[in-house]
């Protein structure tokens, strides 16, 4: 088996490990993660060829750009004070400790290697706790929490990392120039993220073509990622500022074709490259396996002792946390998405699962220092690195979902009708307020003007069948089953039509392009 077939297993395994993700109740992470070690053990199968400084900028930019895509900066805005705490604040504190720990347990560790290792295992992953999270069915405020913690704190972890391994590399550290750094770092992600933002924006109106439009899309994380960091900024927080400039501002409201075919696109994108990226965290055992010949007993129990860090750091930091966060939040009118009891702070300690990012760093560590000797105890970093991310990712994610039902942790359903309901009222008063806007600038017969003012009500009651009166209710469910047996109907003739130009593609002299055209037209005649 050569690199490329290994690829083309790894993205079939990313289809199949969704369906069987469901069936077997397990987050798709976790089984992509589980056929990569096996991939690992078996001889036939090559080690993974990927150079370790492009893992990253190949696989992060198209996760958050689709993670950025489920939010919005307004919820993000809301939410700024416990995503702090989580995402920048835990980040420090989970450095700190597991640095104090592994320079306490591992001989001759030096600080600046310590601090490396400690920045690489402190942030969940964005990809494998919103992935596990959404399937579970927990409530929305968790959810939010998991992905704002998950978009920024690799922001936070990737700079400590950088500013630790520049350390190590040159024997030298000055925290006034970290800390300058740190905000340089920043601003230029802002800069950066914002201009591509803009330039994207006004790019899309030129480009009419949903195609094109969806196309530019997949380019523009990519080149805010190159771009920051070609200019020393952080990569990571200039994505996610694009992303939210993008998921505000650059939405039409009529561009229906475009919404339908993107949100395809970008649900295959995330679902392939997501499978792709843990696949290669559970092939890179093979890796962190060999560097353990001869020692297992020490390296297991290093990384034994700061997997224990890790965990038990991040749940006695959610415990007071989430504490203050209810503290905070009762004296605000701003409704803030915090974990409201004991029993969703568990759950959320739990979801704290490490994944590509924390990979990609661990394998980025340099060979040599600036002097030209081996870096420092690079081998055992990297094992003790993979041992967290196994513990998080495999045993976390295995036992999630039993700790959730346990723990009877799920989403309010009565609060998401009651959103829908509000919603569909909102969209039945604009569509009225537009009628009687067009009524008021045209002369519209009685029995038009009767029968639009019913389609305008119907939006909402199609929408939520709750809001309409007991009569309205049943006349909808009528009128719901007559065009139910109409599309079905109407589903059939079009099929039939599709099937006589797919047989007309076939036939001497069609001309394909033509043929495909009226294709198209029966197709977004279907969506109807």
């Amino acid at each position: 088996m050569d690199q490329l077939a290994l690829l083309f297993v790894l993205l079939l395994g990313a289809l199949v490990s969704v369906p069987v993700g469901d069936r077997v109740g397990l987050p798709a992470p976790v089984l992509m993660t589980l056929l990569g070690i096996v991939l690992a053990l078996l001889e036939f199968v090559p080690n993974v060829d990927v150079p370790p400084d492009l893992i990253l900028p190949l696989l992060l930019p198209p996760l958050l750009y689709a993670a950025v895509r489920r939010t919005s900066w307004r919820q993000f805005a809301a939410n700024v004070r416990p995503i702090f705490l989580l995402a920048v604040a835990l980040v420090f504190v989970t450095t700190l400790c597991v640095a104090a720990v592994a320079q306490a347990i591992v001989p001759g560790l030096p600080l600046a290697a310590a601090v490396a290792l400690g920045a690489l295992v402190a942030p969940p992953d964005p990809v494998a706790a919103t992935a596990v999270a959404g399937q579970l069915g927990l409530p929305r405020r968790l959810v939010s929490i998991l992905e704002g913690e998950g978009l920024f704190n690799d922001v936070t972890a990737i700079v400590l990392y950088h500013v630790a391994i520049a350390a190590a590399v040159s024997g030298t550290f000055s925290p006034w120039q970290a800390g300058l750094d740190l905000v340089l770092s920043a601003v230029v992600a802002l800069a950066v993220g914002l201009a591509l933002g803009w330039g994207a924006y006004k790019l899309m109106d030129l480009l009419d073509e949903p195609t094109l439009q969806i196309g530019l899309s997949l380019l523009v994380p990519y080149a805010s990622y190159v771009m920051a960091e070609e200019l020393h900024g952080s990569g990571v927080l200039a994505v996610l500022v694009t992303a939210l400039f993008l998921a505000e501002y650059a939405t039409d409201a009529d561009d229906v074709m475009t919404r339908l075919a993107g949100h395809t696109f970008w649900d295959i994108v995330d679902t392939l490259v997501t499978g792709v990226a843990f696949g290669l965290v559970g092939l890179e055992l093979h890796n962190a396996v060999s560097t353990a010949a001869g020692h297992w007993g020490e390296m297991l129990t290093w990384a034994g002792a700061v997997v224990g860090v890790v965990v038990l750091v991040r749940l006695l930091y959610l415990l007071p946390a989430s504490w203050l966060a209810k503290r905070m939040h009762a004296g605000r009118d701003v409704e803030e998405e915090i974990p409201m009891t004991w029993r969703e702070t568990v759950v959320m300690w739990w979801s704290g699962m490490r994944g590509v990012a924390s990979v990609a760093l661990a394998l980025a560590i340099p060979l040599e220092t600036d002097a030209g000797s081996p870096f420092p105890d690079r081998d055992e970093i990297v094992f003790i690195a993979f041992g967290v991310i196994m513990a998080t990712l495999v045993l976390q994610g295995l036992t999630l979902p039993w700790l959730v039902r346990r723990l009877g942790v799920e989403a309010d359903s009565e609060w998401e009708k009651e959103y829908e309901r509000s919603l569909a009222t909102r969209a039945a008063k604009a569509a009225k307020r537009r009628l009687r806007e067009i009524e008021a600038v045209e002369d519209l017969p009685d029995e038009l003007s009767e029968q639009m003012m019913r389609r305008a009500l119907d939006i909402g009651v199609r929408i939520s069948p709750d809001l309409g009166e007991e009569e309205r209710r049943e006349a909808h469910h009528q009128r719901a089953k007559r065009l139910k047996r109409v599309r079905r109907i109407q589903g059939e003739l079009l099929s039939a039509a599709r099937h006589e130009i797919l047989a007309a593609r076939t036939e001497p002299g069609a001309d394909p392009e033509v043929v495909d055209r009226v294709l198209r037209h029966l197709d977004v005649r279907s969506l109807r």
